[in-house]
């Protein structure tokens, strides 16, 4: 199961569960704000959430994650390029925003980690590293559900700005022309900012061209 659900701060960012059907134990994907929105879904739903996923270290991606990894008592995970922007509130942004937020407690991951249940092994998310967008962005990604979560790497018909901290055009282009859009066509793509695509539609798109 995969849900959707759009939360506010200073911007809208999509934050999603990933949750397995049978235990009913999952992942929470960018937690952006309203915790209080989030734990109450949680509770509503009866999910089990066993670890936070970011994609990368924007403040509109995890500024909720602190006050919901304490209420769960589950950790926080992204790669381990993240520590700049986790620990710096200019490189995640939040500075700017007059918000200086830090995460303290982050379990910082390899490129490839293969993320798995402990309720169950065999539903698992594995993370690929796609820097550009920052120097710590990845996504995540399930071959037997035909889903990447791919944060602010690509978007629906466009890609992700590159002139914050850690930010690289070039870098960005390689990662999302070499790695996201080399996934199978029917994967569908779940950004941070807009609505659901998949890879073969992005590979459609006039922004692509010069990259065939």
């Amino acid at each position: 199961m995969i849900l959707s659900l759009p939360v506010t701060g200073v911007f809208t960012t999509n934050a999603y569960f990933y949750i397995d059907d049978v235990t009913v134990h999952g992942f929470l994907l960018d937690p952006g704000a309203e915790a209080n929105t989030l734990l109450a879904v949680i509770r509503q739903k009866g999910f089990t959430i066993e670890k936070i996923l970011l994609t990368h270290g924007h403040f509109d991606h995890m500024e909720a994650a602190t006050e919901i990894s304490d209420a769960l008592s589950v950790p926080i995970c992204m790669h381990e390029k993240g520590r700049d922007y986790a620990e710096n509130p200019r490189w995640n942004l939040s500075e700017g925003c007059g918000l200086y937020i830090k995460l303290d407690d982050v379990n910082y991951l390899p490129d490839g980690s293969e993320i798995a249940l402990e309720a169950n092994q065999a539903f698992s998310l594995a993370m690929h590293h796609v820097p550009g967008h920052t120097t710590d962005s990845v996504f995540y990604y399930s071959a037997k559900d035909n889903v990447a979560f791919v944060g602010d790497s690509i978007f629906k018909n466009s890609f992700g700005l590159t002139h914050f901290p850690g930010g690289d055009e070039g870098t960005l282009m390689q990662s999302v022309t070499g790695k996201i859009l080399n996934l199978p066509e029917k994967t569908i793509l779940l950004s941070g900012h807009t609505e659901p695509t998949t890879v073969g539609a992005e590979r459609k798109r006039s922004w692509y061209a010069p990259f065939l």
